[in-house]
């Protein structure tokens, strides 16, 4: 199996979801935020998944 580097829009949503993540632990984001501070682990978790899927994926 060969890894490949991240395509930009991969990295970026593993950013998104992580920034979110923590944006969360210091301020009140107000869309969004009750639903993200639920779900925290999980965010936490699905941006690593993702950036791991781009790194194994050539097409993610």
């Amino acid at each position: 199996m060969k890894l490949t580097a991240p395509r930009l829009l991969t990295f970026a949503v593993s950013l998104v979801l992580i920034g979110l993540a923590v944006a969360t632990m210091y301020w009140k984001v107000p869309t969004v935020g009750s639903f993200v501070a639920g779900n925290r682990t999980g965010f936490f978790i699905g941006a690593y998944a993702v950036l791991a899927l781009g790194v194994l994926s050539r097409r993610l």
